[in-house]
């Protein structure tokens, strides 16, 4: 799930990579609008509001969701570094590498939500999720070629309406039936993703409600052992992660 890449990526591969990621995004970003009341990883929501206080001269929160934005771009360049430096030398696991990168980032988070109480906690949580989910976000993006999207649904929900479509002209014989297959595996892929999303984000308001800020670190801890379990692996066939 974490090793191979692009065209080598199986159907199988995909899917539990956006069911697994999907679900942990969505519980995060559940978890912090519990908290703070706007998202850390929904930057269409975030650059609207940014437009909004710019509008109004509202200066202090405009600052704010620009750094909001500006961390999310970090966390997604900071991920793509490690990335390219990985496949310059033929790491195989470095997306796992990545992940374990997050895991332990949320397992810290957690643990300086819970103990230390810093001033400011709303903020230190949406900014370093924001970061998290960047990174999140970019080797989904990189290990799948762009067919997976996992921190925001928005794009998935437009591939979802595009498959739609493409079976309706199957039905219609406006396309060529051949196809049905491929069109069907991607909505059931993106429906997937998307359902994920959903179920991880009830979870994380349930678990937010019930252990508060140590449920961070669970999913910290959770990420840590699936990125364990690749790193340390065999793994011998590419077209069968």
């Amino acid at each position: 799930m974490l090793i191979s890449t692009e065209n080598f990526r199986s159907y199988t591969a995909d899917t539990q990579l956006a069911c697994t990621l999907a679900a942990v995004a969505g519980a995060l970003n559940t978890a912090a609008f519990e908290v703070v009341g706007f998202f850390s990883a929904n930057m269409t929501g975030n650059v609207s509001s940014l437009s909004d206080h710019l509008a109004k001269a509202s200066l202090a929160p405009a600052i704010f969701f620009v750094s909001i934005v500006a961390i999310f771009i970090t966390g997604s360049a900071f991920s793509t570094l490690l990335i390219n430096a990985g496949r310059r030398n033929n790491m195989r696991k470095v997306y796992a590498f990545n992940i374990l990168v997050e895991g332990v980032g949320l397992v810290g988070l957690g643990g300086v939500e819970t103990w230390l109480t810093p001033q400011s906690p709303g903020v230190m949580l949406i900014l370093c999720l924001s970061f998290l989910m960047g990174l999140q976000n970019a080797v989904v993006t990189r290990i799948s070629n762009a067919r997976v999207r996992t921190t925001h649904v928005s794009g998935t929900s437009t591939d979802i309406g595009i498959e739609l479509a493409m079976l309706f002209d199957v039905l219609r014989r406006k396309e060529s039936p051949k196809e049905a297959p491929l069109y069907f595996e991607r909505l059931k892929l993106h429906a997937l993703t998307l359902l994920s999303f959903l179920a991880g984000g009830v979870a994380g308001i349930w678990l937010y409600r019930a252990l508060g800020y140590p449920f961070i670190m669970l999913i910290g801890l959770l990420l840590i052992a699936l990125a364990l379990h690749t790193m340390l692996g065999r793994h011998s066939s590419p077209a069968n992660q």
